[in-house]
């Protein structure tokens, strides 16, 4: 059976070291170290180390087909957004990684699908990349962040670009980032552990009482880690909507529920039981294979989670695959 992850994320080994080019170090960096580990600095300190498998397409192509997947939707690492930087900077780094991102796609079309990354401190900017990644380099979309600086995703100034990426059925990956709590919880990895899916939840909300959805029903957005808390406390915000809607329905009327089958979600959530909830919660139809690779914190067995539950072929050929090509816009002998 054909599996697309649709979360998966890629670097080059390297890419233009703008820290150095502009004298603002917090631009991330890549050391190659002589003991063969690679590591991305950033504001002069370590960040994270990667591996090969992060950047050599071929290398990735071998790790996840033991697991039976035979195609990655790739997209970068959040923390190469760079939303602080002036746009004309940033826009520099964007450009770079979504060549290199086009580049692997056409050097191995039946394994790689690729979604870029723009500019949306500046949304004509980030029109103007996106328009580029999907005209003319081929990409299916863009990922972004769950905000944008002091932006939320319903802030006025974005909805040109979530206007552009409706008229050009681009899929939008939203990813958390720059996680709210990391200066009041440092302790434990508690930004990644309860900011990355209160995050998320937070643009879900944004995008629903914002009105963003409302306006553009054709918008195709992924919520990356199952949407993050959003689903699993769906109850909770409803119940808000229709006790205080003049505190909750201000900028749009609809109930927040109802907007749960104009998302969709990627299945990694960690726990079978929670894959099975979200599953009852959204529809089979809204949910994809996705395990954030190849990262610790992501789905060290793709597609573990959905084995484990039992569903009917049908049901699998969904979320390995189905809900991924409608997502993407594309047709499955893409890959044949």
């Amino acid at each position: 059976m054909l599996k697309i992850d649709t979360h998966a994320h890629y670097l080059p080994r390297d890419w233009p070291d703008l820290a150095r080019k502009y004298g603002d170090e917090r631009f991330p960096v890549i050391h190659h170290g002589d003991d063969g580990r690679a590591r991305i600095y950033k504001d002069g300190k370590f960040f994270r180390e990667i591996w090969p498998k992060t950047w050599d397409p071929q290398v990735r192509i071998a790790d996840y087909a033991r697991f039976g997947v035979q195609v990655q939707v790739i997209s970068t690492v959040p923390v190469m957004f760079s939303y602080w930087a002036k746009p004309n900077q940033a826009l520099e780094l964007h450009a770079a990684l979504n060549d290199h991102m086009a580049e692997a796609c056409r050097e191995y079309p039946r394994n790689y699908a690729g979604i870029g990354t723009v500019p949306l401190q500046s949304p004509r900017l980030a029109v103007q990349e996106l328009e580029r990644c999907m005209d003319q380099l081929g990409l299916q979309g863009v990922q972004i962040g769950s905000h944008i600086g002091v932006w939320n995703l319903d802030a006025p100034e974005l909805f040109e670009f979530f206007e552009a990426a409706s008229d050009l059925g681009a899929a939008i990956l939203v990813h958390p980032w720059d996680m709210m709590g990391s200066e009041s919880m440092p302790k434990y990895w508690l930004p990644w552990l309860v900011g990355m899916p209160a995050e998320q939840s937070r643009a879900a909300c944004c995008l629903v009482f914002g009105g963003v959805l409302e306006r553009l029903p054709k918008l195709k957005i992924c919520l990356a880690h199952g949407g993050g808390s959003f689903p699993y406390t769906i109850g909770r915000i409803e119940h808000g909507f229709n006790m205080r809607p003049d505190l909750v329905a201000t900028d749009n009327p609809g109930n927040p529920r109802d907007y749960l089958k104009q998302l969709y979600f990627d299945s990694w959530v960690a726990d079978p039981r929670a894959l099975r909830y979200l599953l009852d919660t959204t529809g089979v139809d809204r949910v994809m294979l996705g395990t954030d690779y190849p990262f610790p914190l992501g789905e060290q067995e793709p597609g573990a989670g959905i084995a484990a539950l039992g569903l009917s072929e049908t049901e699998q050929a969904r979320l390995y695959h189905g809900t991924a090509l409608e997502w993407l816009g594309l047709s499955p002998s893409r890959f044949a």
